[in-house]
């Protein structure tokens, strides 16, 4: 567009006016604009007007084509002009120069502003952005609020969310159609417009005329830019450039929106006056231009083809069924003519100003062929002209968010909404062509949602716009294109057409964005109703979902597997909950009390005249096609939830609204089969189709389809079976479960239609069904509340569940209107009546739980219902669950110890219009199954099960439980031809039919089966008998020819043919003539009653004789007043005693029955006479089980091996054993260590040749540095000031120390001075097990070959420890030799401390004085130096290299003593900063400080240090002082006095030869002490002020002479301070400064106090290093007395010393030489430093020991805070706001996560930060995921999250939005896991991050 307007500037000039010149052009625009407001603000303005006009003219006029610039045929013509976008801003200047009227464009938007009357929001927003949304204060479920409003509103305490929009969206705050006025913010409370002045005339007056102008601009250039596309569709291409030069233009526009209310009134004026439309645009002008732009405009028009190809809707009308009157069906024409209304003439005078009344036609057939389609398309107003030019555009964002800025105008509202409207076809056709539906899906629904979801407005639109009409036409306008014929029942001849799910519209999701507008009106109540009342409508609605019945037909593969698994079921299943249920639910929400029965009548005729027509189409009779399902009928569907709530609200009388039986015969067909099809694919049946018929079946019963799929069906199946003949629909359940076969008496039968493997699970099935069928009362009396519970509970059994999972899984109401909402009062009340609340809580294994609410044990005491559990488990393994945590809550109670059986529970009770459903319980049918499975289980035969069982006994309780009143109503049913039944049984009630005894069954078997070869019927009473019924006669009915015969007369039958055609017996259908083996009759002796069976029953199962005795006989009063309880818990026994019991209470005859079975002695049961066969087939079943138990027992003995095998795995690392030793001489004999190898076994010691090594993994740390000396914690940054500064951090404290000792000494010296690794230390840890380090290579390198994707790396050196999983990368050779830890008992020497002393030294010096010499290349060796070399490499060369030449040996040495100091002080650090606790090492065995030592005394040895610069000669010798020392060597060496005593231990301690003698260690440790002590004098000197020094100076001098002064620490400290007076040390500070730095007076106690806290960080690592050496323990102690007692442990007290008076620490001093003599000698090394550098000097005096253990950052209490800063906060790296933003837990520092705009090198900024801040450990909190990410190494994880809502759950992503709070301890967890370096232990999912977060 740039260029369109560049032609305007440039080339539209006319000759007549010269080019200004340039420099004068501002001053000249606001000069020429001052002068046209003033010639327009006269009385007389047309002079003005036309000088305004012709400028314009000028400015804006789009002589050159836009063409041009977008590339278009004509671009030669383009030429001229300094480019485009000059002459473009040009124009942009004109008019905003024009606008401001001569004054300056900001003041005028300013002034503007002022007259804003600011009552509504209506901030528009993209997608991606964060809004939220209150359900306590909207009325319109789609309402929602920009943070801003939200923060400003008061909303505590509702239930609100934050999301992230998807498809965009506007802020409601101020708009009291769509939010209660409670919820508005502070802003836009005030809605008194009064206050607002009104606005002059002549602000604005400019903006009337220039806008026009303007947007007539616009629109040619949107005109000229569209080239009507080829065949394959505009490309986005062109159509995107011409949008890019638009957008100056439309910002422009939208920031004149933004201006307020005072503009906006005039955009509106603009766009919707039509004098000013017709004027500019007709193209009747001289201008060529505008011209041609017209032209476009109409080839535009007529290409989009907003007439309807036409024989579309042909069938549609032609033949209209015979029962629909011609009203409906010109009715239907009329929808479907809609967008032109037929009868448009009336319509234009009503709303006159826009008159939008003439709508553009569609061409529905030939007939209603319109010639003029120049005059129907005709657009009137700019805005309808705008509207086109988006839709043609596909809706560029830019121009959507112009037209919802302006929504805040009412007036705009409503003519926009009725310009929306009258394009909603030429959208839906936009839509199908265009390639980026799911973007333009967005922006259809982010304009549509802010129209619709106003009911004023809907309603007025569909009052004067017939919206619903437009809607439903154009819904089925897009379905029709995608139609196939449905091959359901009758494929050659079927009329009925259904959609093709595979098809893009549907499998896209195309449609939702007009489904979901239509959800969004009938969810208003008038446009329901309105919808409801209209005929026409329904039927068309009718029609529309009819094109969904029956889609997505499954047939089942019976040979092959099928080839290809489609996926259409999806789309299948969204279609229909999105384009049928919801609507459905909407219009259900209306139809709620009795006012409202007519529209629920309305809806049932049409909705049976539909499925009449369906089954015409279909061709169905009777029979349901074999091998085939749909899982889609949704026109039952719409019938059964219509019916349920006519009866439930609207106290309608169900028989009214009921079809005549025949159609309820049709109705129940495919619901049934869709029931008995689920049954077949849980038995395995489907399982040629592939696993998506398997997610089919799930899917049909999942939470948020079930009640709009499975529950209708059910409910119909009930209404269904309430009104047809019992007999006959018991019989069609077994028959289209296919086990009609199964039920005889006989023991083997043929079943035609079923495997036999499947028999069993598909009669669980069948009887499952009639459960469920008979027990369920969701839309049969329950109230809602009830169901709520029945849901929650039903879900709880299976699994405790958190708080949105549990909203997920109960079905809620799908429509938002319906008053259930999720979160809803209800629910929380019910859910906190039926569950407890179980914490999140922490298992040791790190794995983190979530909240979780558990049933309270009263709900498994009387309302778990395995009914409601098996109805709505998606996974049969859900049931088996519940029935566990059902018998474990039975145990634990003490309420049944055994197995119980699902437990029977008591219904609420039917409401009236359906309690013919309990004559399914008393039908012969019924009575004859289920006798006969009595007997087969009784008879042991096969392919019966427990839950067979079961399911029957349920049957008998329920029967008894709904029995009619009185018994006496026994009459015979009328005699017919074939009183068939009648020999099994009189009459019709259970009651009495469980008394009566059948004597002879005659039966078919096959000739082979066991019953035939007897002789006489005497001698059936044995055992082996088989199964099933048949009457006395002997005919064999078919049951299906019986029905076909019969069709007409079931309709009205009388009682005895429907005994008649109801036999169960086998349907031949499918059978293949002859195949069916030859079948003869036998007859059975039974002599058995129901209640016989069940006694025998009673004894088979409890395994004794006459275990049944009737209770009444003691007991009178249990009939009289059975208490039986509403649940009862039990197995079989408890079922068949209660069941015996309501039957004999409710008849005497029964009773007396049952006491006579009990007397007769039940004979001993014959052993059983088996035949072969059969023998077969149980010694295959016993022997399988056998099988099976071996195998389980194997399985526990196995698993118990494997426990003790890990017990004792863990406990045996050999270093550890205590093997007893006899001490003969001071070097005392040990036994070698012994280890074991994980790998092969074996166990021996580690030798040079084979050595063993300990599993360990190397990390690097920045834990350490990380420790302060501030108490107070450091807080993440939630806003601009507060940021974090590093300098306190220990690692930063010890970097100054370094580099300032570095500038004034010597570094080879320096370097021993110090300790490095506080950043990026190496920290070894090892589980403890070892392994033949041959053994480890050969491991590698099966690791290596292994294909399997591991989640760490091998070439890394990576992997498992073989035998506890734990994740190393290396192996730490064990040193052979004695096992020292064993030998704590090494003789005290009695050597002086100046022998010792010689000896250490002369040891020192010994530089090869190590078992192993390193000359000789042995296994050993060689391993000791690749370890030495993979701990080197695991940290960066910038934190080992310290030394100022690169690569000295000095570097290597200070790096290896400090391996050593960073794994004793993060050990210290593990023990909580302190050795109070004591105690073996609290990794107990897991410690391989030792096996490290050698390591790293082997290669410190060869190092030797200069005997020169060794600093023990400087400990232990007086040597000659030189005064002029300092001064020849140009850096003199560190004094001895300014370096680290700790380092100085570790190096002395590791250039001794190993293994070390205990006296030398403690000899080394006394000699240090002395100089530690000397230091912490120093250090208090230097912080104390000028006074007190010159107190304890003199106060000490008089002291010198007493005998024990060298252990007295006021004499040390005046020496120590009068030999420091002499260098300048204490001179240059002015009293002021000490006065600040101290003004605390110095006590002998607090000084004390000093010193010791000085010298505890030295004592505590000896102890530790003693420890670790020695093997000794560490005592445990008070806080206050761990100085003397680590003292005492390491042996600096004398062993006399008493500790009645207060502890000095001074005490432990031993001097080796006179102390003042070698104090004066140290200090004298400061002096000459001091002289020049005294403000250093002392800084290096005073050294900083007391640390802090160290922690993350604290967060902050709620998760918002965090997420409102840091989720709009610019990176400082690129300064654009992140996609992901992360923050570091440790830092502070906050990155781009996967940020491409701050990769160095090729690492992304988190890895590259994790590598700087915690030496390849980050811990980053993700902003909008609210998780917490692990980076460690090449390897990442995602922690989990800190942050849970009120319900102790996580949300990740912010999904649900809900508010978060910190968990304190899983934040503890984290920080644990940090310090304790063990998050690659803990978590187990890492992946590689290939450096891209």
């Amino acid at each position: 567009m740039a260029a369109a307007a560049a032609a305007a500037a440039v080339g539209g000039q006319q000759p007549s006016q010269p080019e200004l010149p340039a420099p004068g052009l501002a001053l000249d625009k606001a000069a020429t604009a001052a002068h046209l407001k003033a010639a327009l603000s006269r009385p007389d303005n047309r002079a003005g007007a036309e000088e305004l006009q012709a400028l314009l003219e000028r400015v804006l006029s789009a002589e050159r084509p836009l063409a041009a610039a977008a590339g278009g045929e004509d671009a030669a013509a383009a030429g001229g002009g300094g480019g485009p976008g000059a002459a473009e801003e040009e124009a942009l200047e004109w008019c905003k120069c024009l606008l401001a009227g001569g004054g300056g464009y900001d003041e005028f938007c300013a002034a503007v502003r002022a007259y804003d009357p600011a009552a509504l929001c209506g901030l528009v927003w993209t997608a991606n952005f964060v809004a939220y949304r209150c359900r306590t204060c909207g009325i319109s479920p789609c309402m929602s609020l920009c943070a801003e409003c939200f923060h400003q509103g008061d909303h505590t305490g509702h239930d609100f969310n934050m999301f992230r929009s998807q498809a965009g969206g506007a802020c409601d705050c101020g708009d009291s159609n769509v939010m209660r006025e409670s919820g508005f913010c502070k802003r836009h409370q005030i809605k008194s417009s009064s206050n607002i002045p009104c606005v002059p005339k002549d602000l604005l007056m400019m903006s009337e005329f220039v806008l026009p102008r303007f947007i007539f601009c616009l629109i040619q250039y949107l005109r000229e830019g569209y080239n009507e596309p080829a065949a394959d569709g505009p490309s986005e291409k062109d159509l995107n450039k011409v949008l890019q030069l638009l957008e100056p233009q439309i910002s422009f526009l939208e920031d004149l929106t933004k201006m307020g209310g005072a503009m906006r009134s005039v955009l509106t004026q603009v766009l919707t006056n039509q004098q000013n439309y017709k004027d500019l645009t007709s193209g009747l002008g001289e201008n060529a231009c505008v011209k041609k732009s017209h032209e476009k405009y109409l080839i535009a028009l007529k290409s989009s083809g907003l007439t309807y190809p036409e024989d579309k809707l042909v069938y549609g009308v032609q033949e209209p069924s015979a029962g629909t009157s011609s009203l409906a069906v010109q009715g239907f024409v009329g929808a479907t003519g809609t967008l032109g209304q037929v009868d448009s003439s009336d319509e234009d005078d009503q709303d006159g100003s826009q008159g939008l009344g003439k709508r553009k036609r569609v061409k529905l057939s030939s007939g209603t062929k319109d010639q003029s389609i120049m005059d129907v398309l005709k657009h009137k107003s700019f805005l309808e002209e705008l509207l086109f030019w988006t839709i043609k555009y596909e809706f560029p964002q830019k121009m959507v968010t112009f037209l919802l800025n302006m929504l805040p105008d009412q007036e705009y509202k409503v003519a926009f909404t009725k310009t929306f409207v009258q394009h909603y076809a030429f959208i839906m056709k936009t839509l199908k062509k265009s390639h980026e539906s799911d973007t333009m899906s967005n922006r259809i629904v982010h304009i549509s949602v802010q129209l619709f979801s106003n009911e004023e407005l809907a309603r007025q639109v569909t009052e004067e716009c017939q919206l619903l009409d437009i809607m439903v036409t154009v819904l089925l306008y897009m379905m029709e294109s995608c139609l196939i014929k449905s091959e359901l029942q009758d494929e050659e001849n079927s009329l009925h057409v259904v959609v093709n799910c595979g098809e893009a519209l549907l499998k896209n999701n195309t449609y939702w964005p007009l489904v979901s507008d239509f959800i969004n009106i009938l969810s208003h109540q008038s446009v329901a109703k309105r919808f409801l009342e209209d005929h026409g409508l329904l039927v068309t609605w009718m029609n529309f979902v009819s094109f969904f019945q029956g889609m997505n037909l499954n047939k089942r593969e019976l040979n092959e597997h099928v080839e290809f698994e489609s996926q259409t079921y999806y789309a299948a299943f969204a279609a229909e909950l999105e384009a049928c249920a919801q609507p459905m639910w909407g219009l259900l929400s209306h139809c709620k009390v009795r006012e409202t029965q007519e529209y629920t009548r309305n809806v049932v005729r049409y909705c049976l005249e539909a499925l009449q027509d369906w089954f015409d189409a279909i061709n169905f009779v009777d029979e349901p096609a074999p091998n085939q399902v749909t899982f889609h009928l949704p026109l039952h569907r719409y019938y059964a939830m219509f019916l349920s709530k006519a009866v439930k609200c609207q106290e309608l009388d169900l028989d009214s609204v009921l079809p005549d039986q025949e159609m309820l015969m049709k109705l129940m067909i495919h619901p049934l089969q869709i029931q008995a099809s689920l049954a077949e694919i849980h038995s395995n049946m489907w399982v040629r189709n592939g696993l998506q018929i398997k997610g089919q079946a799930m899917t049909y019963v999942q939470s948020h389809f079930c009640n709009s799929m499975i529950d209708p069906d059910i409910y119909l199946l009930q209404v269904c079976a309430s009104r047809l003949d019992p007999d006959y629909f018991i019989s069609s359940v077994f028959e289209r479960f296919k086990v009609v076969d199964l039920l005889t008496m006989a023991s083997q039968h043929q079943n035609t239609v079923l495997d036999a493997e499947h028999e069993r699970s598909m009669l669980e099935g069948a009887l499952t069904f009639l459960v469920i069928l008979l027990s369920l009362r969701l839309h049969l009396g329950m109230s809602d509340d009830e169901i709520l519970r029945a849901e929650m509970v039903a879900q709880l059994c299976m699994n405790d569940r958190t708080h949105s999972s549990l909203l997920d899984l109960i079905p809620e109401n799908p429509n938002p209107k319906s008053g259930i909402i999720p979160g809803s009062y209800s629910f929380e009340s019910v859910l906190s009546a039926v569950a407890d609340f179980k914490a999140p809580v922490f298992e040791p294994g790190g794995s983190m739980q979530q909240g979780m609410y558990t049933p309270k044990a009263e709900v498994w005491d009387q309302e778990f219902d395995p009914v409601m559990v098996i109805l709505r488990t998606v996974y049969r393994r859900d049931v088996q669950s519940a029935m566990d945590r059902y018998t474990a809550f039975l145990k634990q109670s003490g309420k049944f110890p055994g197995n119980p059986w699902p437990p029977y529970k008591k219904r609420t009770s039917l409401h009236p219009s359906y309690k013919g459903l309990m004559r399914l319980l008393h039908c012969k049918t019924l009575h004859i199954v289920l006798f006969t499975l009595l007997y087969k289980i009784l008879m042991d035969h096969q392919n019966l099960s427990e839950h067979v069982l079961c399911m029957v006994l349920y049957l008998i309780e329920l029967g008894l439980e709904n029995s009619a009143e009185e018994e006496s109503d026994e009459e015979a049913s009328v005699g017919g031809p074939e009183r068939c039944h009648d020999s099994w049984f009189p009459g019709s009630n259970l009651v009495s039919n469980m008394r009566h005894f059948i004597n002879y069954v005659r039966v078919r078997v096959p000739e082979t089966a066991p019953e035939v070869k007897r002789d006489s019927p005497a001698s059936t009473s044995s055992d082996n008998l088989g199964s099933l019924q048949n009457s006395g006669t002997a005919q064999v009915f078919s049951l299906v020819a019986e029905r076909r015969k019969k069709f007409q007369e079931i309709i009205n039958r009388s009682s005895s043919e429907a005994n008649q055609v109801v036999r169960p017996k086998t349907s031949s259908k499918w059978s293949a003539p002859g195949s069916a083996p030859q079948l003869t009759t036998a007859i059975l002796e039974i002599k058995e009653s129901i209640l016989s069976l069940l006694i025998k029953l009673h004894h088979k199962l409890s395994g004794k004789q006459n275990s049944y005795y009737p209770p009444w006989l003691d007991d009178i009063e249990i009939l009289i007043q059975p208490e039986i309880p509403k649940y009862s818990h039990g197995d079989g026994i408890t079922a068949v005693e209660r069941i015996l019991l309501k039957a004999a209470s409710q008849s005497r005859m029964n009773k007396r029955i049952i006491e006579e079975i009990c007397r007769k002695v039940t004979p001993p049961v014959p052993p059983k006479k088996v035949t072969a066969a059969e023998k077969k087939t149980l010694d295959k079943e016993e022997r399988r089980q056998k099988a099976r138990e071996r195998q389980q027992k194997l399985l526990a003995e196995f698993a118990s091996r494997q426990k003790s095998f890990m017990e004792t795995a863990m406990d045996v690392d050999s270093p550890e054993n205590d093997i007893p030793m006899e001490i003969t001489t001071a070097e005392p004999q040990v036994s070698e260590a012994v280890y074991d190898c994980v790998i092969c076994g074996q166990s021996g010691p580690s030798s040079e040749d084979r050595p063993a090594g300990l599993v360990v993994l190397l990390q690097a740390s920045s834990v350490l540095g990380q420790c302060r000396d501030n108490v107070e914690p450091k807080k993440l940054p939630i806003s601009e000031e507060e940021q974090i500064y590093p300098w306190d951090t220990c690692a930063a404290v010890h970097d100054v120390r370094l580099s300032l000792l570095q500038r004034y000494f010597k570094d080879s010296s320096c370097l021993l001075a110090v300790s490095i690794g506080w950043e990026g230390g190496v920290y070894v840890q090892t589980c403890g097990h070892t392994l033949h380090i041959d053994c480890h290579k050969s491991y590698m390198e099966s690791l290596r070959n292994d294909q399997v994707l591991q989640g760490f790396s091998v070439d890394k050196g990576e992997f498992t420890c073989p035998l506890c999983r734990q994740f190393a990368n290396s192996v730490l050779p064990c040193y052979p030799g004695s096992n020292v830890e064993n030998n704590p008992w090494q003789r005290p020497s009695n050597k002086s401390i100046q022998d010792l002393i010689k000896e250490v030294e002369e040891l020192q010096g010994r530089p090869g004085a190590f078992p192993v010499s390193i000359s000789s290349e042995t296994n050993l060796s060689k391993e000791m130096e690749s370890v030495m070399k993979d701990i080197k490499n695991t940290t960066q060369k910038k934190y080992r290299d310290y030394s100022k030449t690169p690569g000295s040996p000095d570097n290597d040495f200070l790096f290896m003593y400090s391996v050593a100091r960073t794994n004793l002080e993060l050990e210290l650090i593990h023990r909580g900063g302190n050795l109070c606790s004591g105690g073996a090492s609290t990794a107990g065995k897991r410690s391989c400080l030792n096996q490290l030592f050698h390591v790293l005394a082997l290669h410190m040895r060869l190092y030797s240090i200069d005997s020169e610069y060794n600093p023990w000669r400087k400990l232990t010798q007086l040597e000659e002082m030189n005064p002029q020392l300092g001064y020849e060597e140009q850096q003199p060496e560190v004094p001895i006095l300014y370096h680290d005593v700790t380092s100085l231990l570790l190096i002395q301690v590791l250039m001794m030869p190993q293994p070390l003698r205990k006296d030398h260690f403690t000899c080394i440790v006394k000699v240090l002490f002395t100089l530690l002590y000397t230091q912490a004098l120093a250090a208090l000197s230097v912080k104390c002020s000028e006074e007190d020094r010159s107190a304890w100076k003199h106060a000490g001098a008089l002291k010198k002479s007493t005998c024990d002064a060298e252990k007295s620490y006021e004499v040390l400290l005046s020496f120590v301070i009068s030999e420091l007076f002499k260098g300048k040390l204490y001179h240059e500070e002015g009293t002021q400064e000490c006065a600040m730095v101290n003004p605390i007076a110095w006590s002998p106690e607090s000084m004390e106090k000093c010193l010791q806290d000085f010298c505890l960080p030295f004592l505590r690592i000896t102890s530790l290093l003693q420890h670790h050496l020695f093997g000794e323990d560490l005592p445990s102690c008070q806080e206050e007395e761990e100085f003397s007692v680590l003292a005492s442990c390491l042996g600096l007290l004398p062993t006399f010393y008493q500790t009645e008076h207060p502890f000095i620490s001074a005490s432990c001093l031993d001097w080796p030489v006179p102390a003042f003599d070698i104090i004066t000698q140290w200090c004298f090394e400061i002096k000459s430093f001091t002289e020049r550098h005294a403000e250093q000097g002392k800084a290096l005096l005073i050294q900083e020991s007391k640390w802090k253990l160290p922690h993350l950052l604290q967060l902050p209490e709620n998760y918002n805070t965090i997420f409102q800063y840091y989720h709009r906060k610019t990176c400082s790296v690129c300064t654009k706001v992140p996609k992901d933003p992360a923050v570091c837990l440790v830092c502070g520092t906050f990155v781009c996560l996967k940020g491409l705009c701050c990769k160095q090198q090729s690492y992304c900024e988190c890895v590259l930060h994790s590598q700087n801040c915690g030496a390849g450990t980050g811990i980053f909190l993700l902003i909008n995921a609210s998780v917490i990410i692990i980076i460690r190494g090449h390897r990442f994880c995602l922690w989990g999250s800190v942050y849970l809502d009120a319900h102790g759950e996580e949300d990740r992503d912010l999904r649900r939005g809900k508010p978060l709070y910190i968990c304190k301890e899983r934040y503890k967890v984290l920080e644990q896991q940090w310090i304790s370096h063990t998050f690659d232990h803990i978590n187990k999912r890492w992946g590689p991050h290939y450096n891209g977060l």
